[in-house]
């Protein structure tokens, strides 16, 4: 079986350091064709559903923006402009996002992306299953595999993903560590320290697994 080096990347579709370092995790996918994994993990920065958000407070928060924003290899960002109310928790577009995995890595690599734009390029409210249904059709996914996505199934699986993520020690998103290794690397670094990871871990063989192998769920016990 072919072999890949594995990384575990914990996110949230709310936050925009996590846009800017999916994409370049997503570069460097393409750039190691074949050589390298990135297995996208749920991270729920707002997991419970509080209400609607004061909009007029959210749009100045928005402004907070421009800091990753300006970032050479930054996605487009704007300060909410909208009549559309600010999302009220993240879960919705996370239980998409798994939807999508399950028909594929592509389908999920276009979701993944096609959610993040949403919300930070278009302001566009991703809470929201009317929302997100719209989205989904626009990748022109089967809709029938939509539904999954408001399983409770689906939804459990987004919480053990946060629920590790914490056993792992990721105290922020996004987070990364390698699939053999314990540390956590919290933040959103430049491309070039990922890039120099992945070159390490391939010369000295390191974080390899088969093609489809399953990963730990919790930290090794020492």
């Amino acid at each position: 079986m072919p072999q890949v080096v594995r990384f575990i990347a914990w996110s949230d579709y709310l936050c925009p350091w996590c846009w800017n370092v999916s994409r370049r995790l997503s570069r460097l996918e393409d750039e190691y064709d074949g050589q390298i994994e990135i297995v996208w993990k749920s991270y729920l920065l707002r997991p419970r559903e509080g209400g609607r958000r004061d909009s007029e407070k959210f749009r100045r928060y928005t402004e907070s923006w421009r800091r990753p924003g300006a970032d050479d290899d930054a996605g487009e960002f704007r300060i909410w402009s909208t009549d559309a109310p600010p999302p009220s928790h993240s879960v919705p577009a996370h239980c998409v996002a798994k939807a999508a995995a399950d028909l594929g890595d592509e389908a999920f690599r276009a979701m993944h992306a096609r959610l993040m734009s949403a919300y930070f390029s278009e302001n566009r409210d991703i809470s929201s299953f009317e929302v997100l249904r719209g989205l989904w059709s626009d990748q022109g996914l089967d809709a029938e595999g939509f539904d999954a996505a408001l399983t409770g199934d689906i939804r459990a699986r987004v919480f053990d993903e946060h629920e590790q993520a914490n056993v792992w020690g990721a105290s922020g998103v996004p987070a990364i560590r390698r699939v053999d290794n314990d540390a956590v690397i919290v933040g959103a670094h430049p491309i070039e320290l990922y890039r120099r990871w992945v070159d390490r871990s391939l010369s000295r063989g390191e974080g390899l697994v088969e093609v489809g192998a399953p990963e730990p769920s919790s930290p090794r016990v020492h």
